[in-house]
């Protein structure tokens, strides 16, 4: 289906472009959420009847999102989950986790605008981005952990999942005998040199 872009759509093109999607793409998103028009006559005209008045209005709002990303960008989250040892959360981080966390800090973010590439399961620093207009993007840090004493370690650049591995190495130390025979335990020679004194 061939449809006129009302704004910027990421990876598609910009305002009054003419682009080819998908038919499901373009009923089920671009059409419901009027991000674009279908490509017939009477669309091509009315659009460039008004196309003075959208591009104007897109710059407004481009200029609002610069304002607000200046209060978001390079703001660092911190969310308190349960994890296994191995740092894996029992669940995940959802966009809207993420979004609620940021609307109590006083940002005005959507669950929408919060762009999630994979979802967020282990313990750690994980950065996220958030879209506050089609133009306008900002980077949020999440840092996800056990408890706030975990959460202020990350923050300061500890990697705690390999210093509690390197804590649990540490405690754990095997006898080594290089001509054992295998499967045999250290006690087995101490018996039979016992057993050879009494004879």
């Amino acid at each position: 289906m061939e449809v006129i872009l009302l704004e910027r759509v990421e990876k598609l093109g910009a305002i009054g472009d003419i682009v080819t999607v998908k038919n499901g793409y373009a009923r089920n998103f671009l059409l419901p959420n009027k991000k674009a028009l279908r490509a017939n006559e009477a669309n091509k005209k009315v659009f460039e009847a008004n196309r003075a008045h959208l591009e104007a209005e897109n710059a407004k709002k481009r200029e609002i999102a610069v304002t607000e990303s200046k209060d978001i960008d390079g703001k660092t989250v911190t969310l308190i989950r349960q994890a296994s040892n191995t740092g894996q959360l029992y669940g995940s981080v959802s966009a809207r986790d993420l979004a609620e966390l940021l609307h109590a800090d006083g940002a005005h973010v959507t669950k929408a605008q919060i762009v999630l590439d994979k979802p967020i399961k282990a313990i750690g620093l994980h950065e996220v981005r958030v879209t506050l207009h089609p133009e306008v993007s900002v980077t949020v840090k999440v840092n996800v952990a056990r408890s706030p004493e975990e959460a202020d370690l990350q923050a300061q650049g500890v990697n705690v999942m390999a210093e509690m591995f390197e804590r649990d190495e540490a405690g754990f130390t095997e006898d080594y005998d290089p001509n054992a025979e295998p499967g045999a335990t250290a006690e087995v020679p101490a018996q039979e040199e016992g057993e050879q004194a009494e004879a």
